[in-house]
């Protein structure tokens, strides 16, 4: 079970997260916490990151690279302070397997991403993320990270009115080449991921959902270099089932990390909530059994206590709660297809495509003429059940 359930912890909710919301202020004081953004307090909050994983028996973390250290004045300061913190969280992780699932560079907070990032319509900006992007892939492969990710909170627009639309694209799609050879130029063999988000905080992001990703990086030749990091949250937002995207990305070889979590349905933004819903738990594992597991991917929570959650042992309950929930689906999921009730439902729906008319269908040898004179032949189509109830009853005798 160990290794299908490859858990890790989330540092920017579980450490940075103060409870804060546009209605309020934080909530959460933390007993490591000095009240500053200083370079000795990011040494303590990764001492805590570091003894927080060892407790909960859980070895890996996912960062960004402001999440961890400090913003300095200028661009080398800010390396400085970030080398600073992963020397120390290199000595920290001596004589443990604990390891980064993954990092990524933080190019939405800061004013200068205002507008964007690699999409941001002035080159400097442009610049500056990309030496933001080559610093934080630079520490993730120091830190032995297994991914790297890019999540474009900015790259998108809120009106078309002011934006080239295909000048953004293409600009996008030269700084994951550029990420790309960045990679492999420094001996880094993790995988890079793109995670779809479909807007929040930009009106529209680029990377909707999975199929808008994928079609993107099919588009640029980037289809072979990248995966996809799947958020649940991120999926209900773009109207859709996490299962849905799971599987998206699945069927086409592209699933490579989940961000596991979920939202609430009456509301209309991303709640990042610890997912404890056994049934949604169930599907997402029904995709990662036939994905062949996550590896070198796994399932980061992505997820914070709530507002009013604001005790340490909360940290410990909301991760284990998580935990519990996923391993339960994965035990559902893996009886339910060792069974195979439910398969053999989804196989008979499409057995007519067995026959060998059906066969010369997929392999696409059949014109529209010759299916013409088949569906003159056999006449009115018969009705089917889809036997939607029936598979619904199969699928809850499992949880």
């Amino acid at each position: 079970m160990k290794d299908w359930l490859r858990f890790s912890v989330a540092f920017w909710h579980t450490f940075r997260g103060t409870g804060a919301d546009p209605f309020g202020a934080p909530t959460k004081s933390w007993p490591w916490e000095d009240g500053t953004n200083s370079l000795a307090m990011a040494l303590r909050r990764m001492k805590a990151n570091f003894e927080f994983l060892k407790k909960l028996g859980v070895e890996r973390w996912c960062f960004h690279d402001r999440d961890i250290a400090p913003d300095g004045i200028t661009l080398a300061e800010s390396n400085a302070n970030l080398d600073v913190v992963v020397a120390l969280a290199k000595q920290l992780q001596e004589g443990t397997e604990i390891r980064p699932l993954w990092g990524t560079a933080q190019l939405f907070m800061h004013p200068r991403y205002m507008h964007g990032a690699a999409t941001s319509p002035d080159m400097h900006v442009y610049a500056y993320a990309a030496s933001q992007v080559k610093k934080a892939m630079e520490v993730t492969n120091e830190l032995g990270g297994e991914n790297f990710v890019f999540w474009g909170g900015r790259e998108g627009y809120q009106t078309l009115l002011n934006t080239d639309l295909k000048k953004e694209l293409d600009h996008m799609a030269r700084f994951l080449q550029a990420a790309v050879n960045w990679k492999k130029s420094i001996g880094f063999n993790g995988t890079l991921l793109i995670e779809p988000k479909p807007q929040e905080p930009t009106k529209h992001q680029y990377d909707w959902d999975a199929a808008t990703t994928m079609g993107f990086l099919q588009r640029y030749g980037l289809a072979d270099e990248f995966k996809l990091n799947i958020e649940c949250n991120h999926a209900t937002l773009s109207g859709h089932s996490c299962h849905h995207e799971l599987e998206m990305a699945r069927i086409y070889g592209m699933l490579g990390n989940i961000d596991a979590n979920t939202g609430d349905a009456q509301t209309g933004w991303d709640t990042d909530q610890f997912l404890t819903d056994i049934s949604e738990a169930t599907l997402i594992m029904l995709t990662v059994i036939k994905n062949g597991g996550l590896a070198p991917g796994g399932f980061n929570f992505d997820a914070k206590l709530r507002r009013e959650s604001v005790d340490v042992e909360d940290l410990f309950i909301a991760h284990i709660s998580g935990m519990d929930t996923l391993a339960r689906g994965l035990r559902n999921a893996a009886q339910l297809l060792q069974d195979g009730t439910l398969t053999e439902l989804v196989q008979k729906r499409y057995e007519s495509f067995d026959s060998k008319l059906g066969a010369s269908i997929k392999e696409g040898s059949l014109s529209f003429e010759e299916l013409e004179k088949k569906a003159i032949e056999w006449g009115e189509p018969p009705l089917t059940s889809g036997k939607q109830e029936f598979a619904e009853m199969i699928f809850q005798s499992y949880l």
